[in-house]
């Protein structure tokens, strides 16, 4: 009988999820996913003194916004909540008896040593040229502490033989015994450490297959003796190499490694976040635009990259644009909304803003960018673009928008076939490119030298706006001439 796939996300809530955390989500659930499977999340929270709610409700949020749902452990897993997510700050006992069972197998031992002894055989291991580790001082002493002390407990790793990891990704890798020591697996005060309740909690989540970075790859020769000793079956593991900024460097937080909501709250849309995470390091031939469904179907571990991935902001950026592109105008003019709001722009009055977000999906590449181009269809700007007035809104235009503006008043049905004859009659009179007269009336009525057509912006920024804006530029450049007498 086939078993089936389980996969899971255990990210720690001690920071905000960041882009390399959503891309592990993303190949886990993708894998589940494709093998009609199970994906599961775990939050691994035992460190309360770091673990915050802030950082715990951008995992939910981040993950929820980008519709990567789990389906829950199932039945009465101790540390699982009413929506089936694993914490592990509920499992203490858990993995407290796991950590007796191993000292009762005689697979794990109280270790005494002091700090000081520690470091001693620090610094003799450093002087032969070795790795730092723990020589086992303790490891064949067979005594339990008295009452006044209290010691951490090891793992008895096994001494001889080769950990052997065909792992998904990476290939084969085989860890001799000899090279690993006995590490920590209870702390002073009881606590578990990492390596113990990641094997305990991966054993009773039923997790078939671990996806993880490969900054966990140290680890997984010591989980996979853990679960041998404990009699568990232990998991197939994928390492995803890390991702690099630009530059190929280790990510900052200019580049990826700030919250994954930054990115929704800078206007990106989640399908081209997860169309851009997904090609960091997997591809599926030349294709670059992949559904979810796509994503889904071909997606396969073998296809992933060795190598580290390297962030690249223009192709995010492209996505993003297609995405806007290809969206239901009803949904682009919602987050369009969104963003105004928050911005404390009042949308409630003309022009209609789903009329806005349609002419403007074309044009720009993120909801942020939309927002920021649409403000003066809804509030008088209160500057004018420096560079963009000193270019156009000069004396030697003054003439010409002043006719514009005098032609304009007099247009009835002020729809955009009407007002482009009307600037482009003005512009043949006087013997002018379109552009000419153009440019600067869109400055003198967005502030700016960007937005959609004339013709389109005037239609949308209606008659009283345009002439009105109008008007200011005009006192503008005559103030600019005054100056010059």
């Amino acid at each position: 009988m086939t078993t089936e796939v389980i996969t899971r996300f255990a990210p720690s809530p001690t920071g905000f999820l960041h882009i390399g955390g959503i891309r592990t989500a993303l190949f886990s659930w993708l894998y589940a996913r494709r093998n009609k499977g199970k994906f599961m999340l775990r939050i691994e929270d035992t460190d309360r003194e770091r673990s915050t709610e802030a950082a715990l409700e951008v995992i939910l949020d981040g993950m929820a916004w980008l519709g990567l749902a789990h389906d829950g452990a199932g039945g009465d897993l101790v540390g699982m909540d009413d929506k089936g997510i694993v914490y592990q700050s509920g499992r203490t006992q858990v993995y407290k008896d796991a950590i007796q069972e191993l000292l009762d197998r005689d697979r794990a031992y109280y270790c005494f040593c002091s700090r000081e002894e520690l470091e001693a055989m620090r610094k003799e291991a450093m002087s032969k040229g070795e790795k730092p580790r723990y020589n086992g001082k303790c490891r064949d002493l067979g005594r339990r502490p008295a009452a006044a002390e209290a010691p951490v407990v090891r793992f008895k790793n096994p001494l001889d033989g080769d950990v052997v990891i065909d792992d998904l990704i990476q290939g084969r890798v085989v860890i001799g015994n000899r090279e690993l020591d006995d590490l920590i697996i209870a702390r002073s005060d009881g606590s578990p450490t990492y390596n113990l309740s990641v094997v305990v909690d991966d054993a009773s989540m039923g997790i078939t297959h671990v996806i993880r970075g490969d900054d966990h790859l140290n680890n997984t020769p010591r989980q996979a003796n853990m679960f041998r000793a404990l009699e568990y079956e232990v998991p197939a593991y994928g390492h995803i190499p890390l991702i690099l900024d630009p530059e190929g460097k280790k990510l900052s937080k200019r580049h990826g490694a700030a919250s994954v909501l930054d990115y929704r709250d800078n206007g990106y849309l989640p399908e081209a976040v997860l169309n851009y995470l997904v090609r960091l390091g997997w591809s599926h031939g030349d294709q670059e635009i992949f559904s979810i469904e796509e994503m889904i179907e071909l997606f396969e571990l073998g296809r992933v990259n060795k190598a580290a991935a390297a962030l690249n902001p223009d192709k995010l950026a492209w996505l993003n644009q297609h995405y806007l592109r290809e969206g239901k105008t009803e949904r682009i003019t919602c987050l369009l909304k969104t963003t105004l709001v928050r911005l404390g722009v009042d949308v409630s009055g003309p022009p209609d803003l789903k009329e806005v977000a349609r002419i403007q999906k074309e044009r720009v590449k993120t909801i942020a960018e939309m927002a920021g181009q649409s403000r003066f269809f809804y509030e008088d700007f209160a500057e004018y673009d420096e560079a963009a007035a000193k270019k156009h809104l000069r004396p030697v235009v003054f003439e010409s928008l002043r006719q514009v503006r005098e032609t304009l008043a007099g247009i009835e049905d002020w729809e955009r076939g009407a007002l482009h004859a009307a600037v482009n009659g003005i512009a043949e009179q006087q013997g002018m490119k379109f552009g000419k007269i153009a440019q600067p009336l869109r400055v003198a009525v967005t502030g700016s030298g960007v937005s959609p057509s004339i013709d389109v912006t005037l239609e949308l920024l209606g008659r009283d706006r345009t002439l009105s804006r109008l008007g200011r530029a005009l006192e503008l450049i005559e103030r600019r001439i005054d100056s010059q007498v």
